[in-house]
């Protein structure tokens, strides 16, 4: 891990670039990365400059310019590059949510599936999702997972959902929560 501290803003605007450029096919603009955040274009601007200057951004010029976040970034967000990654899809309302994957899964009080909770930790826009949207994810690589629930939270930061389980299935399974 990196012993780059970041503030709160700083980490904000970073963890959004990073998840945006995921799914991107070239730099991505300030004016994308404030609207996922609900921030003002200038204030990323401005935070670009500083993560610029310290190495963990890099600014592309032109009319199809934007930021791209360098090696650094990802090790000071602790995150790692999803380039060649399975695809972990997710529906919202039973419509697929475009530009999203799920990087992680983890499950709580799965012995009591009455207390059952999922947190996702997803790249690309977690501000696609609210409180109170029915969602499903999967099937996982591998295992061939699906599970189905409610939104009870979002973490705009760390683009964390976390997820009231309702349901989980495997293949050959029928209903496993």
């Amino acid at each position: 891990m990196s012993s780059i501290q970041l503030t709160t803003s700083q980490r904000r605007v970073l963890t959004a670039l990073v998840n945006l450029s995921e799914n991107a096919d070239r730099p991505v603009s300030g004016r994308r990365i404030a609207e996922s955040i609900d921030r003002n274009a200038g204030t990323v601007r401005n935070r670009m400059q500083s993560l610029r200057d310290i190495g963990l951004v890099e600014g592309v010029a032109g009319p199809h310019g934007g930021y791209v976040p360098t090696d650094a970034a990802y090790e000071t967000l602790d995150m790692e590059r999803m380039d060649g990654a399975a695809s972990t899809p997710v529906e919202r309302e039973g419509d697929p949510v475009e530009g999203v994957n799920v990087e992680e899964i983890d499950l709580s009080s799965v012995a009591n599936p009455e207390l059952c909770r999922a947190e996702l930790v997803i790249r690309g826009p977690v501000g696609t999702f609210d409180a109170g949207d029915r969602v499903t994810v999967g099937p996982t690589p591998g295992a061939g997972l699906r599970l189905s629930g409610v939104v009870d939270a979002t973490h705009v930061d760390g683009n964390t959902l976390l997820v009231r389980v309702e349901g989980m299935e495997t293949p050959g399974k029928e209903r496993a929560a």
